[in-house]
């Protein structure tokens, strides 16, 4: 029997910042998980990261974004699903928000806030190094390899 080797999925995700606060999605039906993350997505082939990630945000959040710098590059795995993901993080701006509550055309994000860094801290999220990113220094990070924790 030959076994299929998992492949690597590769996502951008985007560090948007309004008013001090970081804008964090939910991506778990119902209230299935309380794990906060940044929006954004899996890249899709012949567009570039930056067009991936405008895509991602306005589908998630119906958000329209500016695509800044890239900020973080973070990677996890799930040894008992073979899932292994590299996101890299951009910063970016929003330029126009939503009139009214958005729903996600995928499906997929279901709850979303804006949080400063204080509540960020109350709250469980991916990856560990959001706050020094959103909040911290400048520059590009690196993420060491981590868990998937659902």
């Amino acid at each position: 029997m030959t076994r299929v080797k998992p492949r690597v999925r590769l996502s951008v995700r985007a560090v948007i910042l309004r008013g001090g606060r970081l804008l964090l999605v939910n991506a778990w039906p119902g209230d299935e998980s309380d794990l906060w993350c940044v929006p954004g997505g899996g890249v899709e082939p012949h567009a570039s990261l930056p067009d991936n990630l405008i895509r991602e945000i306005h589908e998630e959040t119906g958000i329209a974004i500016r695509v800044g710098d890239p900020c973080l590059v973070n990677e996890f795995h799930d040894p008992e699903s073979g899932i292994h993901q590299v996101d890299i993080y951009f910063r970016a701006t929003a330029l126009a928000l939503p009139k009214g509550v958005w729903i996600d055309t995928e499906g997929v994000v279901n709850r979303q806030r804006w949080v400063t860094r204080d509540e960020l801290q109350a709250l469980r999220f991916k990856p560990d190094s959001l706050p020094e990113v959103a909040f911290g220094g400048s520059g590009l990070l690196y993420d060491p390899l981590e868990l998937y924790a659902r």
